[in-house]
């Protein structure tokens, strides 16, 4: 075998392997984002999300747009574009691993070769028969094709099905909580209209919400970025406010104990720790407090206190206990809650939006950053 003949048939190899293994990174990215009911950051999926969000970044500064509003509008388009560019982009990455495939095989130049890969994937069926292996790999690309518009005409109803159960509780909270929502709002109301016992209903109902967030936001991860109709809505700022509602009820109120309002919490930081777990955000599993700090201040804290007595909640004279009890509940989530919340720049909500990680207390100015400069965070 001549030089030129050798140095060819290692060309071909290489560059087979590497369309082989184009189309293997395709397949895995397809399977883990849509098919495995387990959250996976996938890379490919990663780096789409993460270039749709700095056109989204250029587009925001370019247009000098700095009210949260006038953000929101923009961004709002953010997850459907990034979900809808991931089948552009496997198709592109599938029609050139193919590409290098058929070159490999033999299909020669490059233009006849993106023709053939072009004409399976499409399905067009343009291009005359070469031989038994190309054409078998054809199937196998025509199939891949039709595979991945399977995918997602049956990926799309799924998220916005999950997307509508999530939004329903979230616009029923403003009826409850006030504009912008917050926990001393929930409790003064349900105090005033139908008494503290009511929310044992509340707590009930929004179990079931977090356990249904959890399954869909890890398995569904785009869900994490679709926004609330309403600008002043939002998953994350609802969810502090029910924990933070429900931590203040056991810690502070002076009702009976109501456990259903403890495991609202529980299934709540369990949720969000999930999620965050997406982004691989660090957070302590077993933290405890004091070790352990939270972005309220005992000043905060006593503030409400005085609120809500103000109120007529009843509510217990050991306000040390009070604040010491709050703060065990808290710090179960205090650090996940505000790592979303910056996440997915959500809008104000006191205890929430206002404030950043732990170790400091004022408010930040939400940019939106990618996924990867986030987990450093």
């Amino acid at each position: 075998m001549s030089g030129v003949h050798m140095l060819d048939a290692i060309v071909s190899a290489l560059l087979g392997l590497l369309g082989g293994m184009t189309i293997l990174a395709v397949l895995i990215s397809v399977i883990r984002t849509f098919v495995v009911p387990r959250m996976h950051n996938v890379f490919l999926t990663r780096l789409v999300f993460i270039n749709v969000g700095r056109l989204f970044r250029l587009w925001i500064n370019k247009r000098k747009i700095v009210s949260y509003e006038g953000r929101d509008r923009v961004m709002s388009f953010f997850a459907p574009v990034a979900l809808l560019s991931l089948p552009i982009v496997w198709v592109v990455y599938t029609l050139l691993g193919y590409m290098m495939l058929y070159w490999a095989m033999g299909v020669r130049p490059w233009s006849y070769a993106f023709t053939v890969s072009g004409s399976s994937l499409l399905t067009l069926g343009t291009t005359p028969f070469i031989s038994l292996p190309i054409t078998i790999v054809e199937f196998s690309e025509a199939t891949l094709g039709l595979g991945l518009v399977a995918l997602l005409l049956a990926y799309l109803p799924s998220i916005y099905a999950a997307f509508q159960r999530r939004e329903s509780l979230v616009t029923m909270l403003e009826v409850r909580a006030g504009s912008p929502p917050s926990a001393w709002e929930l409790i003064t109301r349900a105090h005033r209209i139908r008494g503290l016992d009511s929310l044992h209903q509340t707590w009930v109902d929004w179990e079931v919400w977090f356990t249904e967030l959890e399954e869909s936001h890890t398995s569904l991860a785009p869900l994490i970025y679709f926004r609330s109709p309403d600008s002043g809505r939002s998953w994350v700022t609802a969810a502090g406010v029910i924990l933070d509602s429900a931590a203040l009820i056991t810690s502070m109120v002076d009702v009976p104990p109501d456990a259903q309002a403890q495991l609202c919490i529980r299934s709540g930081y369990i949720a969000l720790r999930r999620i965050a777990e997406f982004f691989n955000f660090p957070y302590e599993r077993t933290p405890q407090f004091p070790q352990t700090p939270i972005s309220i201040s005992r000043h905060e804290f006593d503030d409400i206190y005085d609120q809500l007595s103000k109120a007529g909640v009843p509510l217990r004279a050991d306000r040390e206990q009070c604040w010491l009890d709050y703060a065990g509940w808290r710090v179960n989530y205090d650090a996940v809650l505000l790592f979303l919340a910056r996440s997915t720049d959500a809008p104000y909500a006191p205890w929430v939006s206002d404030r950043s990680l732990p170790g400091g207390r004022t408010r930040v100015k939400f940019t939106w950053k990618a996924t990867r400069e986030r987990s450093s965070t």
